[in-house]
């Protein structure tokens, strides 16, 4: 009988781990309760609409036809050379989920296991560390849709560092040719890159080595994406008419709001890359630094240093990118405004986790009890990110299969009897994915790239709304990538649930500018009680035990 290893042992310990972590998605599939934003209100949505549309492979200048008119570009649906598009192509909606969550998380523990025994742990009595280190890692409650664009750093961290280090082998290679089909250059790869970039430029000036390995491997990288990601490129460099991101102003925070948005971010990080990092990650890393200080460690432990530093800056560049003393640049330099280069905190989730494991060894070199202190808070770190399972985090929030309630869209549909592409709908206290998802033809949509014409066309049918309420009319003006019908008693909330007591009062839409862009239905989540003033007229109300929702079918008259 074969006796696996010591490291063979830990990393099928740490695979069982992960599979029972992701087990509620392939079990429960429909049933499973999954993040909301920016995930169910959007991207699920997006590549079912995506997969039916006959555009998957549109030219540069094609459109969506089920969404706003046929105004959303198909470029707003980014690539179809991306592996996570193919998913959704391919399976049942919870299905490819399930997959891309276990492709993930399995590359996210392989790239930080490979990156901390080869370049930053590689004594073999760290392996328990390394082990534990890339597992939390794995566990991360990481956005879904952006794939490997933060999880994937780790993987390519180790592939460059191998090219740096003269060690240019196919695997790294290969590594940096596959990544690119797999994340996002705008939502991660973009300023890993550049942070690669800096590190080149800093060997040249610390060591005069141009390494022209390493460069070539990093402009390799580039252009894989490049290729990859031509729509985006297209989009960007092609002048085409104003679309929504020519609206969206970042520059609005004054510096003392700027300082407190650095705290938290350091603190408690952002919901497009959470680290879970404050209970135990931040007490180790300060602990291990105060031990760097304090012994005067600088030199041995310079690279936890750095990464500690590195840190903190990445939280202040974050906020201060939103700082009101931008503006003067903003309005000169117009793409610093449409390309949001706070993302440079993506790196963070690589950075913290890397500086974790470095601080647990520095823990467990002051002796027998600060040994076990550590392999505890490592311990603790991964038993509280089981505790972020979705299926714990979100078990308030709808299923799935409740959240779009395709048994009840499916008798709106038969109720009107017409074929969808033939009339326009619009929702109000649910999100319009609901509705794209179950083939609607909608005037709403969530996306943050359309033509800005429609924007301020589709503005006139909430525009009294939006003069009630400062609130949702900043956060329309200032950004709309959320092109809702909006009103000033619901404010930001869109998820309004069947066992709701609330009327809807006191309405101001436009009808008429609604009828003029197709709009023949309204599927509200609360009755309207001056529907008539509205030129609404009640059809039907439309309810199931499968649907978190009740939806009031209004005709405009």
């Amino acid at each position: 009988m074969m006796v696996l290893k010591k490291e063979q042992r830990y990393i099928i310990f740490a695979l069982l781990v992960l599979a029972i972590y992701l087990s509620p998605l392939f079990i429960l599939q429909g049933n499973a309760h999954i993040r909301v934003h920016d995930n169910l209100d959007s991207n699920l949505a997006w590549y079912k609409v995506l997969s039916r549309s006959g555009q998957m492979f549109g030219g540069v200048t094609g459109v969506i036809p089920q969404i706003i008119n046929g105004y959303l570009p198909r470029n707003a649906f980014g690539t179809e050379y991306s592996i996570i598009v193919w998913l959704y192509s391919l399976f049942p909606t919870m299905v490819a989920y399930g997959i891309n969550q276990a492709l993930t998380r399995a590359v996210a523990f392989f790239g930080m296991y490979l990156l901390l025994k080869q370049h930053l742990l590689p004594e073999e009595k760290w392996l328990p560390l390394n082990i534990a280190a890339a597992l939390a890692f794995a566990l991360t409650p990481f956005w879904p849709s952006g794939m490997l664009s933060t999880l994937g750093m780790p993987l390519a961290l180790w592939a460059f560092l191998n090219i740096r280090n003269g060690e240019e082998s196919l695997k790294s290679y290969a590594v940096l040719t596959f990544l690119p089909f797999y994340a996002s250059i705008v939502l991660g790869f973009f300023f890993f890159l550049s942070a690669m970039g800096f590190l080149w430029l800093t060997d040249v000036l610390r060591r005069k080595n141009w390494n022209l390995r390493f460069l070539f491997s990093i402009l390799y990288m580039s252009f894989v994406f490049m290729l990859i990601e031509y729509r985006l490129v297209y989009s960007f460099f092609v002048k085409g008419e104003p679309n929504s991101r020519d609206e969206y102003f970042h520059a609005q925070l004054s510096f003392w709001h700027a300082v407190r948005l650095t705290i938290k971010n350091y603190f408690l990080g952002h919901t497009h890359v959470m680290t879970v990092h404050t209970l135990f990650i931040v007490p180790a890393t300060f602990i291990a630094f105060y031990l760097v200080y304090s012994k005067k460690l600088w030199q041995q432990e310079r690279t936890f240093v750095v990464l500690f530093v590195l840190n903190f800056l990445l939280s202040l560049w974050y906020a201060f990118w939103f700082y009101k003393g931008w503006q003067p640049l903003t309005q000169r330099f117009h793409f610093m405004n449409t390309f949001n280069f706070a993302r440079y905190h993506f790196l963070r989730p690589m950075v913290i986790y890397a500086s974790f494991a470095l601080a647990l060894r520095i823990i467990s070199l002051q002796g027998f009890s600060w040994s076990q202190t550590a392999k505890w808070l490592a311990a603790l770190q991964i038993l509280l990110l089981c505790l972020f399972n979705d299926e714990i985090i979100y078990r308030q929030k709808p299923t799935v299969k409740e959240f779009y309630a395709e048994e009840l869209f499916h008798n709106i549909k038969e109720y009107i009897g017409q074929p969808q592409e033939k009339y326009r709908v619009a929702s109000i206290g649910i999100h319009p994915a609901i509705a794209q998802y179950n083939g609607f033809y909608t005037l709403d949509t969530y996306n943050n790239f359309y033509p800005l014409r429609y924007k301020h066309q589709f503005r006139k049918i909430i525009e009294k709304e939006l003069q009630k309420n400062s609130t949702i009319q900043k956060y329309f003006d200032k950004w709309g990538g959320r092109c809702y019908i909006f009103t000033a008693q619901l404010g930001k909330r869109y998820m309004i649930k069947k066992d709701s007591k609330r009327h809807l009062k006191d309405l101001e839409l436009n009808t008429e500018v609604f009828k003029e862009m197709g709009g023949r239905y309204i599927f509200s989540a609360l009755p309207i009680d001056n529907a008539e003033q509205n030129q609404l007229k009640l059809e039907k109300v439309f309810v199931s035990k499968t649907s978190a929702w009740k939806i009031y079918l209004y005709r405009t008259s």
